[in-house]
């Protein structure tokens, strides 16, 4: 854990661009996610240049950015965050939340 931001996982552009989160079937019929990833890679293509995207352009890595933005998410759907590298190379499953970060925010 970095002890100055208190994060697990760091918000990376590597680590965005290996997050299942936006093939999650929590956020599959969400309209803001759709206009998010429709955004979002332009946002990668200006982290090819230096820059990562900040967590509010991208609906993805919430075990590290925390919450959705979004308010149309359906966590009546279950989530896959035990099949994410992210999730699997952070060894998650030991921290809190283990699940749903989107929803119960980032993981410690």
């Amino acid at each position: 854990m970095n002890k100055e931001t208190g994060q697990k996982v760091p918000f990376t552009a590597e680590n965005i661009a290996r997050c299942m989160c936006p093939r999650c079937p929590v956020q599959a019929e969400s309209q803001c996610v759709s206009d998010k990833l429709d955004k979002m890679n332009e946002a990668m293509i200006a982290a090819g240049k230096g820059r990562t995207p900040k967590p509010d352009e991208v609906p993805a890595v919430y075990c590290s950015a925390g919450t959705a933005g979004c308010k149309d998410l359906d966590f009546s759907q279950m989530c896959i965050c035990g099949s994410c590298s992210v999730w699997h190379q952070y060894n998650l499953v030991s921290g809190k939340p283990v699940y749903y970060f989107c929803r119960d925010g980032r993981a410690h």
